[in-house]
């Protein structure tokens, strides 16, 4: 079994793939010994932890020798985030995420949101541009921001018809997932996983509740995003703070 297939077969309604998400080949060693099942990275953490920001600003070729370097040291199938595809041109995606596959990524994640637009790609063009990338054999998780920065409890039942569009042109472009991020509504949840012709994939927040109540409601892939390296450097800073203040770190307990 490829490593593309065996990614695709862990996207599971109903028995989600966790994903905490990584940043450099030194965080995937951590999450892969942990008992990770597959390995993903997250556009904040490997943006900050190569000085840039996030939003697409981390050049192609820096991604992808990143990825090689995480790829080297795991087994498991890796899925990059590719923010939103870089290409300007549908073209141009299919050659950057052909690119990242001959790299050894056996998954993309990609935006339906340019690099710092707030509004959304026409779903046609998006259309073109996902099936740009699953051209590559890719799985391809398909990022639907319709829930960003809107209000669910006015909007709910439009922003699920909205998604549910988007899925299904996602999905006959070739996409192999659909990630809805800023969604915690278990009613939203379960009504796109119902409906969507794509296993869903949600970004876990605290609302969320655990794996086994986003479970029931049909999800099959939770993913922590930029949570890991905020809590990672959170401690980093904690911990240097109590040193360099003549303190004893917690590490030597």
């Amino acid at each position: 079994m490829s490593k593309i297939d065996e990614l695709r077969g862990l996207h599971v309604p109903g028995d989600p793939l966790v994903l905490f998400n990584i940043w450099d080949a030194g965080s995937a060693r951590v999450v892969a010994k942990a008992g990770a099942a597959a390995i993903a990275t997250g556009s904040y953490g490997v943006a900050e932890s190569l000085g840039y920001r996030d939003g697409q600003t981390v050049p192609l070729d820096l991604v992808l020798a990143n990825l090689a370097r995480i790829v080297s040291v795991t087994d498991l199938p890796v899925s990059v985030d590719m923010e939103a595809g870089y290409g300007d041109t549908p073209e141009q995606v299919a050659s950057s995420v052909a690119r990242a596959r001959d790299a050894g990524a056996a998954g993309i994640n990609m935006e339906d949101r340019g690099p710092g637009q707030d509004a959304l790609v026409p779903m046609a063009e998006q259309a073109e541009r996902v099936a740009a990338a699953a051209s590559s054999g890719i799985f391809v998780n398909a990022r639907c921001d319709v829930f960003r920065g809107r209000d669910v409890a006015s909007e709910g039942k439009a922003l699920v018809a909205a998604t549910l569009d988007r899925a299904r042109a996602y999905a006959d472009a070739g996409a192999g997932g659909l990630f809805v991020p800023f969604l915690a509504d278990a009613g939203c949840i379960a009504a796109i996983c119902e409906a969507s012709p794509l296993p869903v994939n949600i970004l876990w927040s605290p609302a969320c509740g655990d794996r086994a109540a986003l479970a029931t409601l049909g999800v099959a892939r939770i993913s922590h995003g930029h949570q890991p390296w905020e809590a990672a450097m959170t401690l980093l800073e904690r911990e240097a703070q109590t040193v360099l203040a003549g303190g004893t770190p917690g590490y030597a307990a």
